[in-house]
């Protein structure tokens, strides 16, 4: 593979020792140089012996070793603005312009069947401890990722990418997708010259395994009160446990063992009779399994019952709609409507021990909804609306000794993953995110087109034919607000 090492002058700035592979498209090199300097790749003019770079072929170019290459270019803040703006009606603006003057999050580019990775970032951007983690981040400084291991690389990457996307404009995730393509090469795989479609669930849960290895838990800064440690931000609020129960349903006599396993994702699992997500998830929780027996001396079947222990801040729902069609060879796709509830609870799912604990919060909940009931006969319309649209203070959604953790088993859906089509390597995946964990505002985030949607909108997804169906859920915690959890302490 052709890999040089180059140094980079940009103004008065050097960049030494920055990677050029010539079997890449040169667009990935601008890449670099736009996460390195800022200088959006549509506003570098990249000079070097042979002539000026192009963004899809090398050219007559000529690379070698410790070569000089001169970088011209301004950051888009740099960029001096127009004095006059020509007025332009809401009628007239383009989905992007429309996005810009809404306050619409950024969108991102699709660089060849890459909207599975452009929904999995949506969503998980509506995590705002994710969010803060990632910002909080430091890696060591140096002029370019490759001396990063790869879950550095794709750490590094991720909030970059964040932080660029604050601009609210179309953003391209070049740089994440080369780390995603280096981390796991399947991602990279090519038909006809195009990169092939993926699974945006395999690509979800790559991501956040790689998040796990390199990103620190957070701390609460206002309360010291925190004793449960965790080594990462993920395990922290995307992890739970299950205590598990095993009982040989052929034997008597062997005695029912007890086992504890973490869970990053829980799945919904689509039969015949499942109708609801919480019915999929439940069967998920009972199933029988066939592993050996040591008092039997063979294999027999196994009861294995499962009840939640711990309840992470970010539950994620994976419905399993693929499975692998030996025929046809796909992953061919189950298009049953499941339907799943915008605020779901988790209670039932949980250990007693762990409802005894949700109890204190479940009841602050059931007053407020009392409180509500019995005065919302004299709220007028307005003042609904402008109580919804306002950010108001919330209590904390965790236990006093485990910041991460949900204390109430309530759960407010806020994102979800959608696939369009028959197979998981064909069709179209778009990300449906909410504004914020207190807005009734929904947007769909279509790659580069950003819309807003309505709750009703979300509630459609629920499959039955070829229109968009829920594949991946992200439930955030219900929220309290501060004033009530006061007046009931």
């Amino acid at each position: 593979m052709p890999v040089f090492k180059v140094k980079v002058k940009w103004g008065k700035e050097v960049y030494p020792d920055v990677e050029i592979n010539t079997d890449e498209p040169p667009l990935v090199f601008k890449a670099q140089l736009f996460a390195l300097t800022g200088v959006n790749p549509v506003r570098q003019k990249v000079m070097m012996k042979g002539g000026t770079l192009k963004d899809d072929v090398w050219g007559n170019v000529q690379i070698v070793e410790g070569q000089n290459i001169l970088m011209m270019g301004s950051k888009d803040e740099d960029v001096p603005k127009e004095p006059t703006i020509k007025p332009m009606f809401v009628e007239d603006m383009t989905e992007t312009q429309l996005a810009t003057v809404t306050n619409m999050p950024a969108g991102l580019t699709n660089l060849g069947n890459t909207c599975y990775l452009n929904a999995t970032v949506q969503c998980l951007k509506t995590v705002p401890e994710l969010r803060q983690a990632l910002s909080d981040f430091n890696a060591a400084s140096s002029s370019t990722l490759s001396n990063f291991v790869p879950a550095e690389k794709i750490t590094i990457a991720l909030s970059n990418l964040y932080q660029t996307m604050e601009s609210n404009q179309t953003i391209p995730p070049l740089v994440l997708l080369q780390v995603l393509h280096q981390a796991f090469p399947r991602f990279a795989e090519k038909v006809e010259g195009h990169y092939m479609q993926q699974d945006a669930n395999e690509c979800w849960v790559e991501l956040v395994r790689m998040l796990q290895q390199k990103l620190p838990a957070l701390k609460n800064k206002n309360d010291e009160k925190q004793i449960t440690n965790y080594k990462s931000a993920i395990d922290q609020f995307f992890g739970g446990s299950f205590d598990v129960e095993w009982k040989c349903v052929e034997s008597d006599v062997e005695e029912v063992t007890k086992t504890t396993e973490s869970f990053l994702q829980l799945s919904c699992f689509i039969s015949q009779e499942v109708k609801y997500m919480h019915s999929g998830l439940k069967n998920r929780m009972q199933e029988n399994i066939t592993k050996h027996s040591p008092v039997l001396g063979k294999d027999a079947v196994y009861t294995k019952t499962s009840k939640i222990k711990r309840l992470p801040a970010y539950l994620t729902i994976q419905f399993v709609r693929f499975f692998y069609k030996e025929k046809d060879r796909i992953n061919a796709k189950i298009l049953k409507d499941i339907k799943f509830p915008i605020e779901f609870d988790a209670f039932e799912l949980c250990t007693p021990e762990l409802q005894e604990k949700l109890v204190p919060v479940r009841t602050k909940f059931q007053e407020l909804e009392d409180k509500l009931a019995h005065v919302g006969v004299k709220s007028t319309a307005k003042e609904l609306a402008d109580s919804k649209n306002e950010e108001k203070p919330t209590a904390p959604y965790w236990f006093e000794d485990d910041y991460g953790s949900n204390n109430s088993g309530y759960y407010s859906l806020q994102a979800v993953l959608t696939h369009k089509g028959r197979s998981s390597s064909s069709g179209h995946y778009v990300g449906w995110v909410r504004h914020s964990p207190t807005s009734d505002k929904w947007i769909k985030c279509d790659d580069d087109t950003v819309t807003s949607v309505t709750t009703e909108d979300i509630l459609k997804l629920s499959g039955g034919g070829d229109w968009h169906c829920a594949y991946v859920l992200l439930y955030g915690p219900k929220l309290l607000p501060a004033d009530n959890s006061s007046a009931s302490s």
